[in-house]
């Protein structure tokens, strides 16, 4: 195990093409990250550690089959002392590992171990502003790259050809099989009102399963956040949403088109990645609380359509106060004169970049 220290301390880090993130590391905090797979949690890490001195840091992709874990735990901390490093990254980080005594510990991960220790960072895929940097020029063109790419950073480097593919894999090689066939089945209802049970019900037809091993399945990829649940207002128990974490997925595990719960679903990862608190209701896509707001998802919308549907959800307006009404749309820009709220449309990308 000195020996694979050794080659670890000694190996280069390499970072290509980096681009600013949302989240950063500090100096001198120890941090736990974790996200989905392909999300961004090793380049992170890895930009941070090269501005560090090379002597100060040791990287470990504990994915490395060469670990044994047992020796790991007996030469880490020597390891460090003789060398006086003061960072150690974990990567893909296994929670037999002992985590030793030093300045700053960093570790990644897909699942959140909640390590007293370490202080939590979410790593989410790219947002809408995050996306932009990727991208060449800022024109019309932008919003649909990036309905085609979506949020994972490592999208920019397949080829269009083979991104449905290499996305099937990358989810295959993570997720059990269980977890695999819920998120096929999730990617065909994104957006919409399921249950666990509903989705036992459904793959039960396909495949041998309890009903006990489909819900631990279930809250494993809630947790490790590959889909995502939104409750209904003052309703907990209440059925809820469901949307996936990255709108890619969609297209890679499903043939069935259906653009607006799509669009929807884009908008909710939004206001997830900005920690907007938000609820759904009937005929409310999305209701913000602390500000008093209701977001519709309405992407070929005009003004009359989007009269009517401000008649349907009167009553929700006025029992609630709300003070403000944003139709998200493709590319229609306006504003609607109403008794009660400020009322407007806004294109998503204008909307995604606002304050």
């Amino acid at each position: 195990m000195k020996i694979l220290l050794e080659e670890f301390y000694k190996t280069d880090i390499i970072v290509e093409k980096y681009h600013d993130r949302k989240v950063f590391i500090d100096d001198n905090i120890s941090y736990q990250i974790h996200g989905i797979t392909q999300s961004g949690k090793s380049k992170l890490v890895k930009h941070y550690l090269l501005s560090l001195k090379k002597s100060a840091y040791l990287y470990i992709n504990c994915n490395d089959v060469r670990i044994d874990i047992e020796e790991l735990n007996k030469e880490l901390s020597h390891f460090c002392n003789k060398n006086k490093i003061t960072t150690v990254a974990l990567d893909n980080y296994n929670p037999n590992i002992n985590l030793i005594n030093i300045s700053q510990v960093i570790v990644t991960s897909q699942v959140n171990y909640k390590i007293d220790m370490l202080q939590t960072l979410q790593l989410f895929p790219l947002d809408y502003e995050e996306f932009l940097a990727y991208e060449h020029k800022y024109d019309s063109s932008a919003l649909n790259h990036f309905f085609q790419l979506g949020g994972l950073p490592i999208m920019h480097t397949v080829a269009s050809d083979e991104r449905n593919i290499f996305l099937q894999q990358t989810l295959k090689y993570t997720l059990s099989d269980i977890e695999f066939d819920i998120l096929c089945y999730c990617a065909r209802i994104l957006s919409q009102k399921v249950s666990p049970f509903s989705i036992y019900e459904r793959l039960k037809l396909t495949r041998k399963i309890s009903k006990d091993k489909l819900y631990k399945s279930f809250e494993s990829i809630l947790s490790k956040g590959y889909i995502y649940n939104l409750e209904k207002l003052n309703y907990p128990q209440a059925t809820k949403k469901i949307f996936l974490c990255d709108i890619a997925i969609k297209s890679a595990l499903t043939i069935e088109k259906n653009f607006s719960k799509l669009f929807e679903n884009m908008v909710y990862l939004e206001l997830l990645k900005s920690s907007t608190n938000c609820y759904y209701d009937d005929g409310i896509d999305f209701y913000l609380p602390e500000t008093d707001e209701i977001v519709l998802c309405k992407p070929f919308t005009d003004e009359r359509l989007l009269f009517k549907k401000l008649e349907s959800i009167e009553a929700f307006i006025f029992t609630y106060s709300i003070k403000k009404v944003t139709a998200v749309t493709m590319n229609k820009e306006g504003k609607i004169s109403h008794p009660l709220s400020k009322v407007e449309m806004l294109p998503f990308d204008i909307w995604a970049l606002g304050d």
